[in-house]
């Protein structure tokens, strides 16, 4: 099959979309099928040979965070281009109420669109705006699929119709067989606890998290925090105390493979984040290193670590309550372990085996609905 693949994001800057694409291509390519990606792109001479760049992005402020996205006729006419050359089977974007790729993808393609939804915003004044001027193209979409509860809901109350719910994917096996690094594994008296997100966008909730290990080490004055992700320490100073600062390493941005050495190493991994996120791709990153997780108790979280979770939730946006969890945990090794079982066992129902072979089916359904019309 035939397939292009659309991402709105810059594809050389961090994001779930960006990741979910480009895990999806890849699977689908080990799969025998022909894909192209089509992606705003800052530096177009390290691109991957299924890549074409439509354009380079300027960061917009987007559902409470800051997208890189493009738009205008260079960016149309490489789109409108793109599909031409590409003659897909099947056309599938992502995002495609974004103002960018997916948007100018959606008024040209022609045959099958699938479209995956991935945004949780329930008010969301951009999408209210936009869907009088986007209605007649998404009702062109013959398949639609969002990556959680959440992202369903938005699509019924924002767009109309309804979706199926395929999660996020993730390479369980890369993960699962991370190497940890002595130097960022915990000891009894040095727990080590992990955070990665982009440190300055306030969703992400590191202010949380950094006044809850204020109150963790108080009580366990030799753990460790460990933070990766894009953004410079000075930008979170000011939300660190003293001692907090003292016991938290920044790693900067890491790779795919560090990222998972990471997770494998640390003995908790903290999800604090505070409204925003349809899925938690990073949660499951973490259970399939079968690293326990402690999270938010915002419903995606919930859903991603399932009714028997390998992990425990707190409060949104209460660091005392947070705090309070990690030492409960860290005190209790035993009951640590089987969280870290549970966590393993969890991650498999987000392998891309699993994931992809159900993204292909929504493929088949589409494409079988469009040969009966002909």
């Amino acid at each position: 099959m035939r397939i292009g693949l659309v991402c709105p994001y810059s594809w050389d800057v961090p994001g779930g979309v960006q990741y979910h694409v480009r895990g999806l291509a890849g699977w689908l390519r080990q799969r025998g099928h022909e894909v192209r990606v089509l992606a705003p792109a800052e530096d177009e001479s390290d691109l991957p040979d299924y890549l074409t760049s439509c354009g380079r992005a300027v960061p917009v402020r987007y559902n409470g965070s800051v997208a890189r996205l493009t738009f205008g006729p260079v960016t149309a006419g490489r789109v409108s281009r793109w599909l031409s050359e590409g003659d897909f089977d099947v056309v599938h974007l992502h995002e495609p109420m974004t103002p960018s790729a997916s948007v100018i993808a959606l008024w040209a393609a022609t045959g099958p669109i699938v479209a995956t939804f991935h945004t949780s915003t329930l008010r969301s004044r951009a999408m209210l705006a936009a869907h009088p001027l986007l209605r007649p193209s998404l009702e062109r979409i013959t398949g639609r699929i969002a990556v959680s509860e959440d992202a369903r809901r938005t699509v019924r109350r924002h767009i109309g119709g309804d979706a199926v719910v395929i999660p996020n994917g993730v390479d369980v096996a890369q993960f699962a067989g991370a190497t940890p690094r002595p130097e960022w594994a915990g000891s009894p008296g040095r727990p080590t606890i992990g955070f990665l997100g982009r440190i300055a966008e306030p969703r992400k909730g590191f202010a949380v998290l950094a006044e809850a290990f204020d109150a963790l080490l108080a009580a366990i004055p030799g753990a460790r925090l460990l933070v990766a992700g894009p953004g410079e320490p000075a930008e979170v100073a000011g939300l660190m105390t003293a001692r907090v600062a003292a016991a938290t390493e920044f790693l900067g941005a890491v790779d795919d493979a560090t990222k998972a050495d990471l997770l494998a190493s640390i003995d908790l991994y903290a999800a604090p984040n505070t409204h925003g996120e349809s899925f938690g791709i990073v949660l499951v990153e973490a259970m399939a290193t079968g690293t326990p997780v402690v999270a938010s108790d915002l419903p995606a979280f919930i859903s991603v670590l399932g009714e028997r979770p390998g992990g425990r939730v707190f409060p949104t946006a209460d660091p005392a309550a947070l705090a309070r969890v990690i030492v409960d945990l860290i005190r209790s090794p035993g009951e640590l372990r089987a969280l870290g079982e549970r966590a393993a066992s969890r991650a498999g129902a987000f392998d891309w085996d699993r994931v992809g072979r159900d993204v292909v089916a929504v493929y088949d359904t589409v494409t079988v609905a469009a040969e009966a019309v002909r």
